[in-house]
């Protein structure tokens, strides 16, 4: 069954963190500080729409709903879109835009360059999200490569893990950690079980959106 009108809402609901940020900006209502709010924001934002991009996937396969295929693509770019929001915040708002001092800070500080390695391999995932792309590469080098996002969201969960760990702060990290893990194990269940689909009849899901 097809819902024309579930990708479309997903675009639109994917946007309303931005708007808050954007609008608490404009209102001076992001608190004591504003800066530390974006980067944070942003960045947990990303980290939310990975956790539901990589969920589509299990729930298409055990509701049988089909419609359920393109909006993986859909939140994979809005991870993407976040992921490198929250680098942008944190280049701008942190480092004043110094180029030499960002790179210099990324290879000071291992948790940054642990995120900004996550965001590099978001890049090719992001760039390679459309059809043509997909029939330019082939169902199986695609969904390779796609594959590669479950190391990225080990990548991300580490980059979130160090960056709480100097406030001794790790109860949401925990929350998804759990998520991820849940959702690794439920892909390798179902491949065990021999319950995954077909090599191509996820390519053929994502284009038919």
């Amino acid at each position: 069954m097809s819902v024309r009108w579930l990708k479309p809402l997903v675009i639109w609901c994917g946007l309303l963190p931005l708007a808050w940020l954007v609008f608490g900006a404009a209102t001076n209502d992001l608190g004591a500080n504003p800066a530390e709010t974006l980067i944070r924001s942003t960045g947990e934002w990303s980290l939310r729409f990975l956790c539901l991009t990589l969920a589509i996937s299990p729930l298409r396969r055990w509701t049988g709903w089909q419609a359920l295929a393109p909006l993986r693509r859909v939140l994979g770019l809005h991870t993407f879109f976040y992921a490198t929001l929250h680098f942008l915040c944190y280049g701008w708002l942190d480092m004043g835009l110094d180029l030499g001092a960002i790179v210099a800070d990324v290879v000071k500080r291992p948790f940054i360059l642990v995120g900004t390695v996550a965001l590099l391999g978001l890049l090719p995932l992001a760039a390679t999200s459309f059809n043509r792309a997909i029939r330019a590469l082939g169902a199986r080098r695609w969904q390779a490569l796609h594959r590669a996002v479950y190391g990225i969201a080990g990548l991300a969960l580490l980059h979130f893990f160090w960056m709480r760990a100097g406030k001794n702060d790790f109860a949401e990290v925990a929350v998804y950690g759990a998520v991820l893990a849940t959702l690794l194990g439920s892909r390798l269940w179902m491949r065990r079980k021999g319950l995954s689909r077909a090599p191509y009849a996820d390519v053929k899901a994502q284009k038919t959106g």
